[in-house]
């Protein structure tokens, strides 16, 4: 593939299963969180950390409201597009707008800490113009998601809270299979910041 492939760090979600549990006023993107290496940061800095030097071409997706994730972005090598909602389908929709002239994207949750650099690389590697990459571990679709350039319009057409999986009949699934429980470890609860080999 000439063009490069884009990441789209997704994090605009709100966190409301987390805020339940955690009080209202904690953003699970700036929750304390002990990653792989026992370190404790944040857990969208978590994320943005495991993002391979190879892959430049990085957009977060956030809220205005949420200027230390987009401080911590610009650390990162982030451009920041700020939207209004808080919606999956939004969002996936801006950082494809943003980069529409890219090889592909790669999607990536920003409440995921846990993935390893190598995971992402093996996504990344099968994404081809007409396919989706996606990681399996232990027969599960996790994330980071990878989408080729055929897949441009249908992306950028996406609103609300419906996020790409609907785009996974309409061309070749790729599946990655991954030895990385990271890859389907969001955080959703508190309980879920720690990290902990089975």
């Amino acid at each position: 593939m000439s063009e490069p492939i884009g990441v789209v760090v997704l994090a605009a979600g709100q966190g409301s299963r987390f805020r339940q549990l955690a009080g209202d006023q904690k953003d699970k993107l700036l929750a304390d969180c002990t990653g792989r290496d026992g370190v404790v940061r944040s857990v969208i800095e978590h994320a943005l950390m495991n993002l391979p030097e190879t892959l430049d071409r990085r957009i977060l997706v956030t809220t205005p409201d949420r200027p230390q994730v987009i401080r911590l972005a610009e650390d990162y090598g982030c451009e920041s597009v700020l939207i209004g909602s808080t919606g999956m389908g939004d969002s996936i929709a801006a950082g494809v707008s943003a980069f529409a002239q890219l090889g592909g994207w790669l999607m990536v949750l920003g409440d995921m800490p846990f993935i390893l650099p190598s995971s992402i690389e093996q996504v990344v590697a099968q994404v081809c113009d007409d396919c989706i990459s996606v990681p399996v571990q232990e027969g599960k679709y996790g994330h980071p998601v990878g989408f080729g350039r055929h897949f441009a319009q249908g992306l950028m057409a996406l609103s609300g809270e419906r996020g790409a999986r609907p785009l996974f009949a309409q061309g070749r699934v790729v599946e990655v299979t991954v030895a990385d429980p990271g890859v389907l470890w969001d955080v959703d609860v508190p309980e879920a910041l720690i990290y902990r080999t089975a």
